[in-house]
């Protein structure tokens, strides 16, 4: 069946001497990879649009099996990603936690335009901490191991001041922080973000201030989290980890 059909590429492998295998997330059939022939050919059009975090327009077409790239064009290269280290390095972590977390050919059409404003916030500003923790938490809740974050997750309490149990897999009010003496307290406004990234989209959140020590503790819980309950490797996050060292 021929698709048209507009994509971001999560992911690239080389396929023989001259075409490439390419990961397309899209609104339209979710993810799915297809081969881009010729793509390794410097002055074949499909070279341009068969590169990482391209956003372009495809006309495939898909089978059960491996589905073949017709044509395509670039919407939008995301040319600042592209060019920064740092930008580039986000973006690879979260193209690759969306290929690891979404199955093929689920159509996720919320998800795929998340992603997509998460990319352009990435290349169009310099803090990018709190869009990429938005998306992560949205990709958790597909991915079926999302933190309890709307209320106690022991005895159903939702009102503050809460501590956050990776171990119990969410918030505990304060009567249940007994169970998990590793609890992490939370701020009030960091409990209630939790649960604004989770169920609110990116262009609804608008631009957040948050002093640097609560991202931290948000990147830290997030991690944790993940490290626990996700159960895919990313290599993509080692690097970003060895370059938050650098920095």
């Amino acid at each position: 069946m021929l698709e048209k059909m507009e994509g971001i590429i999560i992911k690239t492998q080389d396929y023989g001497e001259t075409h490439k295998l390419v990961t397309i997330f899209s609104g339209k059939i979710g993810k799915f990879t297809a081969i881009a022939k010729g793509a390794k050919k410097p002055k074949s059009r499909m070279a341009a649009v068969a590169q990482p975090f391209i956003h372009g327009e495809f006309l495939v077409y898909v089978n059960s099996g491996l589905s073949t790239i017709q044509q395509g064009d670039v919407v939008n290269s995301f040319r600042a990603i592209r060019e920064d280290i740092i930008k580039t390095a986000y973006a690879a972590y979260l193209a690759e936690l969306t290929d690891k977390l979404l199955d093929s050919k689920d159509t996720e059409p919320y998800l795929y335009k998340q992603l997509y404003q998460t990319f352009q916030w990435i290349a169009e500003n310099e803090n990018t901490d709190i869009p990429v923790m938005i998306y992560e938490l949205k990709l958790f809740v597909k991915g079926g191991f999302a933190p309890v974050v709307n209320h106690c997750v022991n005895c159903g309490l939702n009102e503050p001041p809460f501590s956050f149990s990776i171990t119990e897999g969410g918030l505990l009010c304060e009567k249940c922080t007994h169970i998990d003496n590793n609890s992490i307290v939370l701020p009030n406004k960091i409990a209630k973000l939790f649960y604004l990234f989770m169920s609110v989209g990116l262009e609804r959140i608008g631009k957040i201030s948050l002093k640097r020590e609560n991202i931290q503790l948000l990147r830290q819980i997030i991690d944790e989290y993940y490290d626990r309950y996700g159960g895919y490797y990313l290599k993509s996050k080692k690097f970003l980890k060895q370059l938050d060292k650098i920095m």
